[in-house]
């Protein structure tokens, strides 16, 4: 009894804390301005919105305190010793590393990076008698690199099951230049979760012995124990243009299991191997930059989003529009229209105006099995049809990589629209 009263009080206290840490909130706002971002880009290409705003950052925040809580329980099994020094170190290297590509934001990049400073403090620890930088570096020769592996390798775990599952919900399409200059189709697939953790943490306290010993930490648990607020933010981004959305989040997904899986491993071994800590720390970076060029490499085959002989290739189905409600799916192709086979916009659109009030489509789906869907149209739809088409030669909105200096690159992408040449609307 004595254990569940100060397991409570200190969980109370905990999440008092947690509840007044602006580093959570900052990644709240990190991701709201950033989903808004693309909701505003999504306007300008096709004059309307294809997610909403209010929609995308509850569940957003309600997927991360669920990952958060999972994660805490996990982590009172296995020990976690991070120091609030450490945490300061965290999120400063995250949001410098966020400067220079949107991605570094991931937890992994910037936990790797500390485990290689510690390492390095190791190697030459009389840097911590120098009068600044040894208060500054403090925190990291304290740090438990195995712990912070392990919390690493746990949130990728927590990671690989929300883009399992929410993946593909925020995908956007849009029209991107191609290998040899063409234009494409493409999606872009982002989503990132602000996780507020709860960490069992060793203290010189009074509290009851835990019922467990952590797997991590050894004795410093006789002493006592405390919880600790402790916010991080993941983040997942994926372009695809020879894959559905579903099929890059699966993917990536199947990923990141093995990534947290090889992760969990090298925490154990620094651990209890020393040596392990610098393989462990630069196995966080470099293994989740596999993962970008694994999924790079993956992306070398043929564009699916682009027109052929059979067909209008559909890239992309506002939501709402007759499209969507005829059940019309990214992917598939539109080979004739009330009747007359449409090999571009120009023969769909004058198919579409010869019955205004109707509309019937012979559609080749995914699996090249021909079905026919229809709806009756009316008057003062803001979409005549409600369907995002693969670029053509006529294109006039593409997006395009600055090549600028990545300082200037990196607020752009915070707080300015990018640049754009002309756009191609929906029909």
């Amino acid at each position: 009894m004595d254990l569940a009263v100060e397991l409570a009080r200190q969980l109370a206290a905990a999440f008092l804390k947690a509840a007044g840490q602006p580093f959570y909130y900052i990644g709240i706002l990190f991701v709201i301005l950033l989903y808004r971002r693309q909701i505003a880009l999504e306007r300008r290409l096709f004059a309307t919105r294809l997610h909403s705003l209010a929609g995308v950052a509850v569940r957003t925040v309600l997927a991360g305190i669920i990952a958060g809580a999972a994660v805490s329980l996990a982590m009172a099994f296995v020990g976690a010793t991070v120091p609030f020094g450490a945490v300061l170190w965290l999120w400063g290297v995250s949001i410098i590393l966020a400067l220079v590509k949107v991605r570094f934001i991931c937890i992994a990049y910037s936990a790797g990076l500390l485990g290689l400073l510690h390492a390095l403090i190791g190697a030459f620890p009389r840097v911590l008698d120098w009068p600044v930088a040894g208060t500054l570096l403090k925190p990291l020769a304290e740090l438990p690199v195995s712990s912070m592996l392990a919390l690493v390798g746990l949130l990728h775990l927590l990671e690989a099951v929300f883009v399992k599952r929410q993946g593909a919900q925020m995908a956007m399409p849009m029209f991107i230049e191609g290998k040899r200059g063409k234009i494409v189709g493409a999606y872009q697939l982002q989503q990132y979760w602000p996780v507020p953790l709860v960490l069992l943490v060793p203290a010189q306290t009074s509290a009851a012995a835990l019922p467990w010993t952590p797997l991590f930490g050894g004795d410093i648990w006789a002493s006592g124990w405390t919880f600790a607020a402790m916010p991080v933010l993941l983040g997942f981004a994926e372009r695809t243009v020879t894959l559905l959305p579903q099929q890059k989040a699966q993917r990536s997904a199947r990923r990141l299991f093995a990534y947290s899986a090889i992760l969990l491993v090298l925490a154990a071994l620094a651990e209890w191997l020393p040596a392990f800590v610098w393989i462990g720390a630069s196995g966080s970076i470099l293994l989740h930059e596999a993962l970008v060029l694994w999924s790079n490499y993956e992306e070398k085959g043929a564009p699916l989003y682009v027109h052929d002989q059979l067909g209008l290739k559909i890239l992309g189905v506002l939501p709402n529009s007759p499209a969507e409600e005829m059940g019309l799916l990214p992917g598939e192709r539109i080979h004739k229209a009330n009747g007359a086979k449409v090999r571009t916009k120009e023969e769909l659109h004058y198919a579409l105006q010869s019955n205004a009030a109707f509309c019937r489509l012979e559609v080749i789906d995914r699996e090249g099995h021909n079905r026919f869907v229809q709806k009756a149209l009316f008057t003062g739809d803001h979409h005549l049809l409600g369907v995002i088409l693969a670029p053509d030669d006529k294109v006039v909105y593409y997006l395009e990589e600055q090549n600028v200096h990545w300082l200037t690159k990196a607020v752009s992408r915070l707080s300015a629209k990018p640049d754009t040449k002309d756009v191609d609307r929906s029909l």
